[in-house]
């Protein structure tokens, strides 16, 4: 997966999953996507001066937009696949907080890269049935091609929330990615290097596009 899928398709992530559908009140997952994006575009637009000061902002506004409505549980553990048996079941807490922290700092990173993209959804289907949808939408910059990006999201069977788990930009699994990246790793050094990894990665200061534009000037 390039940088420039990578960096438009989690912005779109972390905008578009930013929902969740209760039991008492079902809701089409395909509209809330797109009502949900709107809601988080205004708020970082509403807070831009403040973070054009402090770009860590953007952490907080991941965690509080975002994060409570992604399975982030069910993700650390698809990417562990396999190896989840093998892994010492005291280490897999430590291990799900870091993927944890690592997706906050991902979102954030990617939403610093936002700069007025138009992000257009497909229209909704019949998903009465479904406990597990893609919704697909297409990521427009003028001057440079369209991204098509795809999510997965899951009905959870006891609360019946909607939650989204990965990401497909271009075809390539956001999930997949980090398990082929984890799986030689933990097969060779453990889980423990894993988690270390993920400590690193969520050390990346958070720095706007035009920062990193003048620092290259």
């Amino acid at each position: 997966m390039s940088v420039k899928w990578l960096i438009k398709g989690v912005m779109v992530l972390a905008i578009s999953l930013t929902f969740s559908v209760q039991a008492q009140e079902p809701e089409d997952p395909y509209q809330l996507l797109s009502e949900v994006a709107t809601k988080t575009f205004d708020r970082i637009k509403a807070e831009r001066p403040e973070i054009e000061k402090n770009p860590e902002i953007l952490r907080d506004i991941m965690k509080e937009e975002l994060l409570p409505y992604v399975d982030y549980k069910f993700a650390a553990l698809k990417v562990l696949g396999r190896h989840f048996k093998s892994v010492p079941q005291d280490k897999i807490p430590e291990y799900i907080q870091e993927f944890r922290n690592y997706l906050v700092t991902t979102y954030a990173l990617a939403m610093a890269q936002y700069d007025d993209q138009v992000v257009e959804f497909e229209p909704g289907k019949d998903y009465s049935d479904d406990k597990m949808v893609t919704v697909r939408a297409v990521v427009r910059e003028q001057g440079k091609p369209d991204i098509n990006i795809s999510f997965k999201v899951r009905k959870n069977s006891r609360t019946e929330e909607w939650r989204a788990f990965d990401m497909v930009a271009e075809g390539i699994s956001m999930l997949s990615s980090k398990q082929s990246e984890f799986e030689s790793i933990i097969r060779q050094e453990g889980i423990d290097a894993v988690i270390a990894l993920l400590k690193e990665k969520n050390q990346q200061p958070i720095r706007l596009e035009t920062d990193k534009k003048e620092d290259d000037a």
